[in-house]
């Protein structure tokens, strides 16, 4: 196969990944309705907490898994059957975001169990998201097969533990969610602002997974 070939092939992976990506940022806004408190409108939208809250939390971590996407991929120059299928694996948990988004938007304020049982499958999501793009990314790096130049063992695997340290971050808030669901959420937020900068290494190329 051809530099061209491989080119249209990774191409044809970001193109159909954005579409998906797109739509899954998309249905987040559905769960933002116009309150309707009789105790006014500024009452209503202040008990709406919970929907601005998740609403932003998932926006944030879609739009920086797409950013980091797109940045794997200017360093992945091939795609194999295998890496196809991690990629479909990623757009799996990725696309069934906004489901645990809304229960955390309708219990997140409550008391009880149901708070932390919401934050524990958001959560759960997220940690299967983030193996997947790992999966997507060792995949790839692992002996240089898809990727324009092999790293130096060294470098490998520092851009690997770098790219899925948040995984077991992620991991962490699903035990973290029956202590505190908010607790849990906070350390979310910071683990896509860990993610927010490129992961890799200053000497490669690629990008970062969230």
């Amino acid at each position: 196969m051809g530099a061209t070939e491989d080119r249209a092939d990774t191409a044809r992976v970001e193109a159909f990944s954005d579409g998906v990506f797109a739509i899954a940022i998309t249905l987040l806004v559905l769960e933002l309705k116009p309150p309707t408190d009789s105790q006014g409108l500024w009452h209503g939208l202040a008990h709406e907490w919970p929907s601005f809250v998740a609403y932003l939390s998932s926006f944030l971590i879609i739009g920086i898994m797409w950013v980091n996407h797109h940045s794997m991929f200017r360093t992945i120059v091939r795609a194999d059957r295998l890496l196809l299928f991690y990629n479909l694996l990623l757009l799996l948990w990725m696309s069934v975001l906004p489901f645990p988004t809304s229960l955390v938007s309708r219990h997140l304020g409550h008391t009880g169990g149901d708070a932390s049982v919401a934050e524990a499958v958001y959560s759960i999501n997220l940690t299967l998201a983030a193996i997947a793009f790992s999966l997507v990314w060792m995949h790839a790096v692992r002996g240089g097969r898809l990727i324009a130049a092999p790293m130096p063992p060294r470098e490998e695997r520092a851009a690997i533990i770098r790219f899925s340290a948040g995984t077991f971050v992620y991991a962490a808030t699903i035990a973290l969610a029956f202590a505190s669901a908010i607790a849990a959420l906070v350390v979310q937020f910071a683990v896509a602002a860990y993610y927010v900068f490129e992961q890799v290494g200053a000497g490669s190329s690629g990008g970062s997974s969230t």
